[in-house]
């Protein structure tokens, strides 16, 4: 990327610096200047000069005596050119002067070439008139100037006045390094926002003017885009009555200063947008477009088309084309057809300014072998709202120049609007970051001038569309340090104290899961997280069980692995299944591993990642040798209450008597039961297999390390057994729950020894004993106080239904 100092100058009317301050201050602030060339550097002494008498050397057929008005005087200058004449206007380096080189192109002579005064076949000349060669520039730059004699000026220039000046050569070219997340710095307005931040002075960009006749752009043209994926918008504008001819002299200097060659109006006024928007535009005959339609579409496999520059190119159903009612008439992004260029005839002109995705373009420029000043920018990923603005800027200087007449009104194809970025703001969390002190409105003013917008009421930061970089906090730091002085950032030593390393709190749960697994003769597996859609079905999930609400990726292997996983089952139960089939007995499995929940779909934030802590297994054990690992664990990571089990857990992947929810402290935090025999049988895993899946967060949340130390206790123990009958469809966990909630301070606890059914237990019903321990920390327990104990519990459990057995 090259920018002219008097282009920048253009928009920061302010700017006085020098080249070397600009660079530096540049580079500082994060747009790195590789170097920059003065066009002036060799040049000294150089004016503009009026040929007033020309005569011929008295001995020298090919030479002719000029007298020259150079303002302050009139010289004597020898000279051979043949295409001067009485009245012209000449650039005159003086006696003492330099130019940059000789007369042929790229001749170009390091520190230049000083001019002396002298005799030239006996003649005195006290200068020369000077070719554009001469000047360190050519032609491409200058295509006004002749192919061989002096560089002649328009009638306006004035007499005595610089010459270097007056062709625009005092002018400093820089190149920088921009960074691809740097899209809007490829764009002269661009780099003149950074310049106005990094100076602190005023940024003007140009002023776009509403353009256009009474008549209707409809009228003239159609647009339909068949993939708005690779183009999200596509912006046209017609031009009738075109008047073709040189630009102005302005825009062929500031074209010619980044190394553009200035050709004529239309095509002078395309590159410049390019360069001071950063939006590449195309032009095409309108008349060459069959039925006034532009239809945006994927190529046709092994499709030919013949380009611009002449070549026919062959095409894959990848790159995407820009094609009329009949044929195509450009490849998007790329180059234009030679069907639809603009020739010296043209009429009437369709002007395009669209956005195309990036990565597209960069391989359909690959695969055709093409790349242009145009797709190099569009690979880089465009801001569509930019090209309507450039698109009118562009009409604006036809208008300006007189080169068309603008048809009213713009076709815009605009599929989904790009928003602005909010990006949450902490002036505090920024200075811890970078180490300084700087207030928050210091920060804003840097904010606002990058075009940053700031909402107090939300403390966000929200980014212009045009800047692709910032997403989070970090990039709001950056660029608070480049305005307020990477140099002036103070020297710290890091904040913090030595701590010795440790597992967080949340690695410790997790490690003590793993242990007590395999302390349970469980071993560690680990299965994918990218699994295919086809796993709820084998699962017997219904249709709209939340969990089939899976994330689509994007560029999968295959459809086996399209979607993120929601739920740890199917790798669980695939590796039974594997060693299952492998005759492997008695296998015990567990997996840490997240599961991704979005929040919405499609995704518009960061779906939840779920630890899971997932246990399987079958051959020896059962449903309660499962519930004994799940309650190891509980009580090993600290929750010692206690944890009931619904049975109403409604998981259509388990037995549906032999499946229960596990419920902590009026939480569901878990899942466990026997693998539904068809969802066994789905997998191949010939016996009963049991499975049980613990939410990981909720178990942090819940757990604790500290323990509590209780001295022995002084006083003794009191039991009393109940033996009662109840209907098989009271649990135990509904007893227990009694025995809690009426025992009083004293019990200590209570212990299942018999579950009994029977020819002595009459029908639906079940004989269940405990026994139950009472303990005071202060005193001897009396009968009374057991007593009270006691008769509380049973009144409870006669008012549930169960008899006391006698």
């Amino acid at each position: 990327m090259d920018t002219s100092l008097s282009w920048i100058k253009a928009y920061v009317p302010d700017l006085d610096v020098t080249a070397q301050e600009y660079t530096d201050a540049m580079t500082l602030s994060g747009t790195k200047v590789e170097g920059f060339t003065k066009l002036d550097a060799d040049l000294d002494k150089i004016v503009v000069g009026q040929i007033e008498k020309i005569e011929k050397h008295p001995d020298a057929d090919k030479l002719i005596i000029c007298q020259v008005n150079v303002g302050t005087e009139t010289v004597q200058i020898v000279t051979g050119a043949p295409n001067v004449k009485e009245g012209d206007k000449v650039p005159v380096v003086l006696d003492g002067g330099r130019v940059a080189g000789g007369h042929e192109p790229g001749q170009r002579v390091e520190g230049g070439i000083k001019i002396k005064k002298g005799k030239l076949r006996g003649v005195d000349s006290y200068g020369m008139m000077c070719s554009i060669e001469e000047l360190g520039s050519d032609r491409n730059m200058y295509p006004e100037a002749p192919e061989y004699g002096i560089y002649i000026f328009d009638d306006d220039a004035v007499v005595g006045e610089s010459a270097v000046k007056a062709l625009g050569l005092d002018d400093v070219v820089f190149e920088y390094e921009i960074t691809s997340n740097r899209v809007d710095c490829f764009s002269v307005v661009g780099i003149a926002r950074e310049v106005a931040a990094t100076f602190r002075k005023e940024f003007k960009p140009p002023v776009v003017t509403s353009t256009g006749n009474d008549e209707d752009v409809n009228d003239y043209i159609k647009v339909k885009v068949e993939n708005t994926d690779l183009c999200p918008r596509y912006c046209a504008r017609v031009v009738k009555n075109i008047k073709i001819g040189p630009s102005p002299k302005w825009m062929q200097r500031r074209l010619s200063s980044v190394g553009i060659r200035p050709i004529n109006n239309l095509v002078d006024i395309t590159n410049y947008v390019m360069e001071e928007y950063g939006q590449p535009m195309h032009a095409y005959d309108l008349d060459t477009i069959a039925g006034h339609q532009i239809i945006v579409r994927n190529a046709h496999k092994e499709e030919k088309f013949v380009t611009l520059d002449g070549q026919e190119r062959e095409m894959d159903d990848s790159v995407l084309m820009i094609c009329d009612g009949e044929k195509a008439v450009g490849i998007a992004g790329i180059m234009g057809g030679e069907n639809s260029m603009i020739t010296d005839n043209v009429q009437t002109m369709l002007f395009e300014a669209a956005c195309f995705d990036g990565t597209n373009i960069r391989k359909s420029s690959k695969k055709v072998g093409l790349r242009t000043d145009a797709s190099g920018k569009f690979e880089k990923g465009l801001d569509p709202n930019n090209a309507e603005d450039a698109i009118n800027r562009a009409c604006q200087l036809i208008e300006e120049m007189g080169a068309g007449e603008v048809v009213g009104g713009m076709v815009d194809v605009y599929s989904k609007k790009k928003e602005p970025v909010r990006v949450p703001f902490d002036a505090d969390k920024i200075n811890a970051l970078l180490g300084t002190n700087i207030s928050e409105e210091d920060m804003i003013k840097y904010f606002e001038k990058i075009d940053l917008e700031y909402d107090a009421e939300a403390k966000e930061v929200i980014a212009p569309t045009f800047r692709h970089d910032l997403f989070r906090i970090a990039d709001l730091a950056e660029e608070v340090a480049r305005f307020y002085g990477y140099d002036n950032i103070p020297t710290t030593l890091p904040t913090g104290e030595a701590t010795t390393g440790k597992l967080s709190f949340k690695l410790r749960v997790e490690e003590v899961a793993r242990n007590i697994a395999e302390f349970c003769g469980f071993s560690q597996g680990m299965t994918y997280s990218f699994e295919s859609p086809k796993v709820f079905d084998k699962l017997l999930l219904d249709k709209d069980d939340p969990m089939r609400q899976a994330i689509q990726i994007m560029n999968p292997l295959g459809e086996d692995y399209s979607v993120m996983r929601t739920t740890s089952l199917n790798g669980m139960l695939t590796s039974l299944a594997t060693n299952y089939n492998r005759r492997n007995k008695n296998v015990r499995l567990y997996e840490l591993g997240n599961i991704y929940l979005p929040k919405a779909l499609p995704l518009t934030e960061l779906p939840d990642e779920r630890m899971q802590f997932t246990l399987g297994m079958y051959g020896d054990g059962d449903f309660f040798s499962m519930k004994g690992v799940v309650e190891e664990f509980f009580e090993k990571v600290g929750l010692h209450k206690k944890e009931t089990y619904d049975p109403n857990a409604g998981k259509n992947f388990l037995h549906p008597g032999r499946q229960a929810n596990i419920v902590y402290d009026g939480k569901v935090v878990g899942y466990m039961g026997e693998v539904h025999p068809e969802v066994a049988d789905i997998y191949g895993i010939g016996e009963r297999a049991y499975v049980a899946v613990i939410d990981m967060p909720q178990i942090t949340e819940l757990a604790t390390f500290e323990r509590k130390y209780e001295g022995i206790a002084k006083y003794p123990a009191v039991s009393r057994d109940i033996s009662m009958v109840m209907p098989k469809s009271i649990l135990v966990g509904q007893v227990e729950e009694v025995i809690e909630n009426k025992g009083g301070a004293y019990l200590e606890s209570y212990k299942l020894f018999d579950i009994y059914e029977g020819a002595q237990i009459k029908a639906g019903f079940k004989s269940v004993a405990y026994s139950i321990t009472f303990r005071a920390k202060d005193k001897t327990l009396e009968e009374a106080d057991i007593s009270a104990a006691m008769n509380r519990i049973l009144k409870a459990l006669e008012e549930m239904g169960i008899e006391l057995r006698k």
